[in-house]
């Protein structure tokens, strides 16, 4: 009889919005885990985080704390993902980093468990986790790869605020109280810290997420349509995103155009195909004004499809509307899948 292997795991920035997602996670035991390890920066070391009744220290994330680390979760932002992961793995830890950093290398697989787990058998040490808008597009685009074929895509995203981090919620909630009592909204975060131009987001809407590149899309789309083609295995897939955000706190919403390589696909064979994608719940059925919302699809690990319909002039053309929780699928779960799989799959 074999004893099943317990591991031990670490998360990088276990004080973050979507630390302590994975941390809750971890405490629905996806595993056989041993130990869990959390890791901050030098400000927050020596707090206290309860995990499964337990008080865990936070300790000081440096290149030499992952020895006997088995997975480790990063998720402290892509500077200490490049620094510190490179340590970890050096140790003899798999990294699952939900940064930005890793996921557009060519050694680095870039995985959606339900889309391309396959993809983890070539990993070096380093998975990386998608982004939160694309991970939720692509969920529901993959039975509709399987079937018909896809030859392009087109996607506008409404996206929440807590996408930009905690900091975006708090301004959101200061900016709805300064709005009704007649105030002047202070605007310092959205739509990107970085840019030289800050507005309201509050009874708003902005359309840019992140900085402009030269292309005139924003680096938000950019990762849409650069990381879609990646996951997908399909370098040629025509894929234009516009993405925006509005004043939601959790979940992102999607409408999304598909145009498929196959001719006489009918309305309910298509709703079929998605009702039967892996981690799809099918919403959808207007005469009783069903399909998926934010506030419905918050902290649930789902990926949520609805307003399925034919395009009045394209007959290979569908369009969809897709809602995901970015904390959850759209980040700290889908690492926690990646998790899984690695163990399911004995590549840890």
């Amino acid at each position: 009889m074999t004893t099943e292997k317990a591991y031990r795991v670490a998360v990088v920035g276990a004080t973050g919005a979507v630390g302590q997602n994975i941390i809750k996670y971890l405490e629905e035991k996806p595993f056989n885990i041993e130990d869990i390890q959390l890791f901050s920066s030098k400000r927050s070391a020596g707090k206290k985080i309860e995990v499964n009744g337990e008080e865990i220290t936070l300790q000081e994330a440096t290149e030499d704390v992952f020895d006997g680390i088995d997975i480790a979760f990063f998720s402290a932002g892509g500077a200490v993902s490049e620094k510190l992961a490179p340590a970890a793995v050096k140790s003899g830890a798999v990294v699952v980093d939900n940064t930005s950093f890793y996921r557009m290398d060519e050694d680095v697989p870039l995985v959606v468990p339900e889309v391309n787990e396959e993809a983890l058998k070539n990993h070096k040490g380093i998975v990386a986790n998608p982004n939160c808008s694309t991970i939720q597009m692509v969920v529901a685009l993959k039975p509709i790869q399987e079937k018909y074929g896809i030859n392009r895509v087109i996607v506008s995203t409404y996206q929440a605020v807590s996408g930009a981090g905690l900091a975006a919620e708090d301004e959101l909630r200061q900016q709805v109280k300064q709005y009704l009592a007649g105030e002047e909204m202070e605007a310092n975060i959205l739509p990107a810290g970085g840019d030289e131009k800050h507005y309201p987001i509050a009874f708003n809407a902005l359309p840019q997420i992140d900085l402009f590149e030269a292309n005139g899309y924003t680096k938000e789309e950019m990762k849409m349509i650069n990381e879609t083609k990646k996951i997908m295995n399909e370098p040629d897939l025509q894929v234009a995103a516009t993405c925006v955000r509005l004043p939601v706190f959790s979940s992102h919403s999607e409408s999304l155009f598909v145009e498929t390589n196959t001719e006489g696909i009918t309305v309910e064979e298509f709703k079929e195909t998605i009702a039967q994608g892996e981690g799809i719940i099918l919403e959808d059925d207007p005469s009783t004004q069903t399909y998926p919302t934010p506030l419905e699809a918050q902290e649930k690990k789902g990926v949520f499809v609805g307003r399925i319909r034919q395009d009045l002039d394209d007959p290979k053309g569908f369009h969809m509307w897709i809602v995901s929780d970015n904390l959850v699928k759209g980040a700290a779960w889908n690492t926690i899948q990646i998790a899984q799989s690695l163990v399911k799959n004995n590549l840890v």
